[in-house]
Order: structure tokens, then sequence, then C-alpha cells
């Protein structure tokens, strides 16, 4: 086993993705908790939610951000694939960056069971954001093919093992 599998994941399971999912799925998730608010769905629930969220969000994103760094610095610096995902990073650095001070600037009102209409587009600018971000990861993955193994003949318990078979790791260049 390579020490590297530990922020990486194994070869054809890269840990960054599912991570994403979990962090889009709760910026996700407050974004729709805010509008619910400011729309007067709820009359304190949907404020809650929203802060919690962006909170959540705030710590999934380190590790998200650490594994896809780690992922990142393996590119060829200046390829195709270096610059999609160098987009994707800044996207997603952006939207971190709008979350937290939707975040910082919204808790006074979010003591108060409301969401600030400054809170509220700073959310909705960071998820615009992280929906640019979201795109891009999945250019990574669909276009380029980061760390796709293509091994379609693999039986489904090799497939879905969890530890590094020889045809995985050769089929990722390791």
């Amino acid at each position: 086993m390579k020490l590297s599998y530990l922020w990486r994941g194994l070869p054809g399971h890269p840990i960054h993705p599912p991570l994403t999912d979990a962090t889009i799925g709760i910026y996700t998730f407050a974004t729709i908790a805010a509008f619910i608010d400011v729309v007067g769905i709820t009359s304190a629930a949907g404020a809650y939610g929203w802060w919690i969220a962006l909170v959540v969000g705030l710590i999934t994103t380190v590790f998200t951000a650490l594994t896809g760094f780690a992922d990142w610095l393996t590119l060829t610096w200046g390829s195709p694939i270096w610059k999609t995902a160098t987009t994707h990073m800044l996207a997603m650095v952006s939207a971190t960056v709008f979350f937290g001070l939707a975040a910082i600037f919204g808790h006074a009102s979010y003591t108060h069971g409301d969401v600030s209409a400054g809170a509220f587009v700073l959310t909705l600018i960071g998820f615009g954001l992280l929906t640019l971000g979201g795109w891009l990861g999945g250019a990574i993955v669909y276009v380029h093919g980061m760390r796709v193994l293509s091994l379609l003949e693999e039986p489904a318990s090799r497939a879905a093992a969890p530890i590094p078979h020889p045809e995985k790791e050769m089929a990722e260049g390791g």
C-alpha cells in the first residue's frame, strides 16, 4: 500500500469526489434553507438550518479542499487538465469565501431567526460559484478522465474491493 492512498484514495476510488458530494449537498441545503426563510415559508427554522449548514459546509470544505489539492499537485503544470482543475479550484475557493462571509455577516440575523438580505445575496453568489466549480469538477472527471480507470471487464467484486488490485494500479499508472 502506498502512503498517498491515505489522502488520495485507492486507484479507481479517489477520496475527493465523494467529499465534494457531501460539501455540495450541504451548501445546497443551506441555500434552500435561506430561500425558504427569505420568502417566508418558515419563521425561524429556515434561518437556523441555513446558518448551521453553512458552518458544517465550511468544516467539510477543509477536508474536501485538502484532498482536491493533493490531486491537483499531481497534474502537469500548464496542461489542459491543470487549467481546468485550477479554474475549478479558484471557483470553489471563491464559493467558500462567499459562504464564509454569509455565515459571518449573517450571524447576527441568524440569532434572531432571520436571514438578512445581504447574507442571502452572499449565499446566492456562493451557490453560483459552487455550481460553476461543480461543472468544472465534472469536466475534470468526465471529459479529462482524471482517476478514471476504464476497466470495463473488471469483475464486480474486484471493482468494488477496498484493496488496490494490480490491475487497478497499472490502469492508474501506479
